[in-house]
């Protein structure tokens, strides 16, 4: 006889429920998110209005290419270079902060965890890449734009859910926001490796030495804005001379802020500033830098040339193909590979769903395109036109995908919000409390006895009605 076998353990859930602290801080991130991803929106259309109203046309060029700053500092830019090179080092300052606080406290913390959204980002990033390659191989294009169809948008994204009012669950929201956030990170390292030329190692010697000031400064603990908000500037001005995208500033100062708690501490650092600074970012700086950024000219030629051209389909197929297969794919290998399977409430096919809503690439993919075609604006124009597309697309194929189970999203979500003994805790994170059944159990037993009550009073009215003479149904002498 062989020994019975024990069983095994059951395999690790993927897209399983959030934490309480994480999902209360998933919460609060994609609000902020999802409100400056409407502005987004808002100033992508006006951009686009601005640009191709002609008679407004020329006023949008104008105000583009108007030029202010110190020139002795080689800080004389335009206003839609100010906008890229300026405005989203706040947006990247943000995203280093995201990052650290994953690496420390979020779900990039544990290995394990961390490695569905980290392969689901790289093979999001590696195919798209690949099928724009392929695109250009085959039709004769320039390699150039291949880091185009790479990033996505989780601003833009999340103003599409907002708009289309699906509700998908918190495991699958915080998933998308933590591949957003390992797909900036990646997207940083591509701008720092592949779009750096000739490097001034006096600029950034000079930005280095001040990082380590801003780091020294936060090991002392050290306060105060009047103190950092120089400094930043400083920093900022020397890694944009050095010849290095000026954006890393940002995202390496992020880096260095502490985003995990001490005692006594409500929340730490990198929390507080993340919280004072993401509407600036989300609410300012992104929609500043698409209103001058998005403003292309479309017309029904540039929108067909852009299927035609395979630089900008490239760019579209990266985009709607290569992005859903990439995640997808990325997911469900390394769901197969590590013997997880998926929560019990969702289906492949809400991966899928989500995938798709990647890939719309708005921010960055704008960003990497003008760096990629730098100098050639007739070409910088045309790939800006097919991120349009590619994320129009995506989002159109997202909304259906997601509409057909928002039904089962919204009992989800119910499920999760559902708090009956008001206690600002959802009930189906207190199921192991005793405390809390015992509270259920008190409201049950005061419902109870009200319906106890009610019932003896309906009973007391029934009987009483009975008990009136000529109400007996025999007593027919009264008037008609």
């Amino acid at each position: 006889m062989t020994a019975p076998r024990t069983p095994s353990p059951d395999p690790r859930k993927v897209f399983g429920r959030l934490s309480l602290p994480e999902r209360t801080f998933v919460t609060d991130a994609l609000r902020t998110e999802t409100v400056g991803g409407v502005l987004l929106l808002l100033a992508a259309v006006t951009a686009l209005v601005w640009a191709n109203v002609p008679a407004l046309h020329d006023s949008y060029e104008s105000v583009s290419h108007f030029h202010f700053g110190i020139g002795a500092l080689g800080l004389d830019l335009s206003v839609a270079h100010w906008a890229a090179d300026g405005l989203l080092a706040i947006f990247f300052f943000v995203a280093g902060i995201e990052l650290k606080r994953e690496l420390v406290a979020g779900d990039l913390r544990d290995p394990k965890a961390a490695a569905l959204p980290v392969v689901a980002a790289l093979c999001g990033m590696a195919v798209p890449a690949l099928v724009y390659t392929f695109t250009n191989v085959a039709g004769g294009g320039s390699l150039a734009g291949w880091a185009v169809p790479t990033a996505t948008d989780i601003a833009f994204a999340l103003a599409v859910l907002a708009v289309i009012g699906t509700s998908l669950p918190s495991a699958l929201r915080a998933f998308l926001l933590t591949l957003a956030v390992v797909d900036d990170l990646f997207a940083i390292l591509i701008i720092a490796v592949f779009f750096t030329d000739d490097l001034n190692f006096a600029a950034l010697g000079g930005a280095v030495a001040g990082l380590a000031v801003f780091w020294l400064l936060l090991r002392k603990g050290v306060r105060g804005w009047y103190v950092y908000i120089p400094l930043a500037l400083v920093v900022w001005g020397l890694m944009y001379n050095s010849g290095i995208h000026a954006t890393i500033a940002g995202v390496a100062m992020g880096l260095m802020l502490r985003c995990h708690r001490r005692e006594g501490e409500e929340h730490s650092p990198g929390e507080h500033i993340e919280h004072l600074v993401r509407p600036l970012s989300a609410g300012l700086a992104v929609p500043l830098f698409a209103l001058f950024s998005a403003g292309v000219t479309v017309s029904g030629g540039a929108l067909a040339d852009v299927f035609t051209q395979p630089e900008t389909l490239g760019v579209v197929l990266g985009l709607v193909v290569g992005k859903t297969l990439g995640i997808f794919g990325g997911t469900w290998l390394t769901a197969r590979f590590t013997r997880a399977s998926l929560s019990d409430d969702l289906a492949w096919a809400d991966v899928f769903a989500v995938a798709t809503l990647a890939g719309i690439g708005f921010t960055v993919s704008l960003l990497i395109g003008e760096l990629a075609f730098e100098g050639n604006a007739a070409m910088t124009d045309s790939v800006k036109a097919a991120v349009l597309v590619g994320s129009l697309i995506a989002t159109a194929l997202a909304a259906v995908l997601l509409k057909i189970r928002n039904a089962k999203y919204r009992r989800l979500t119910e499920e999760e919000e559902r708090d009956e003994d008001l206690n600002q805790v959802p009930d189906i994170y207190e199921q192991d409390d005793p405390a809390y059944h015992l509270r259920m159990a008190e409201i049950h037993e005061r419902k109870a006895a009200e319906h106890r009550r009610l019932a003896r009073e309906k009973a007391a009215e029934r009987d009483g009605l009975a008990e009136v003479p000529g109400r007996t149904g025999e007593d027919h002498d009264g008037p008609a």
